[in-house]
């Protein structure tokens, strides 16, 4: 007797295929504060959207937090400062001098460094160098943080200095709380 398995509409099968993205590769949205390569979407994805970021020299995305994404960072090239924990105090000045109650402080990230941060967790990340950084980002759930790269790429690329007061209706609206100012000197 030959048993037969009904597989339901939509679900994967032996013949489902994965996404392939080589290298250079992905849809690139360039600005003078920021490129940002879209790896994968939640056209791809259930679980999260991945990028590949440069950051250039005096790009300081500003330490923020989100309520309901999650996100990882992984250094490819060159060095980040980077923040992911809740502070004593959070001022509104520079992240680089906040301090948690255990006594972390930001680090220096290079090449191979990994960083998670939960929901909740205040972060930040800049390029203090005077040579671009490179990372990979993912962030949970899609796709939240496309859109959002589309807008902030679209404001940043506006020429001038950044628009604050666009920037923060932006994060508003993609659950990102703003703690200290998101800062590039070209």
């Amino acid at each position: 007797m030959t048993s037969h398995i009904q597989v339901p509409r939509g679900a994967h099968t032996a013949s489902a295929e994965g996404l392939v993205v080589p290298r250079g590769h992905g849809r690139t949205l360039r600005a003078a504060a920021q490129e940002v390569t879209f790896k994968v979407t939640g056209e791809h994805s259930r679980v999260s959207s991945s990028f590949e970021v440069v950051v250039p020299p005096g790009f300081d995305v500003g330490a923020h937090v989100h309520a309901r994404s999650e996100e990882l960072f992984y250094v490819l090239e060159g060095e980040l400062e980077m923040l992911a924990f809740e502070p004593r105090v959070r001022t509104d000045g520079d992240w680089r001098d906040w301090e948690s109650p255990s006594g972390r402080r930001p680090v220096s990230a290079g090449p191979g460094t990994v960083v998670v941060v939960p929901p909740g967790c205040p972060h930040a990340f800049a390029n203090r160098t005077g040579k671009p950084a490179r990372m990979f980002f993912q962030a949970s759930p899609p796709p939240d943080h496309e859109r959002y790269f589309e807008e902030l790429i679209g404001i940043l690329d506006s020429g001038g200095p950044p628009d604050h007061e666009a920037i923060a209706r932006l994060r508003a609206r993609y659950d990102i709380e703003q703690l200290t100012p998101l800062r590039h000197e070209a």
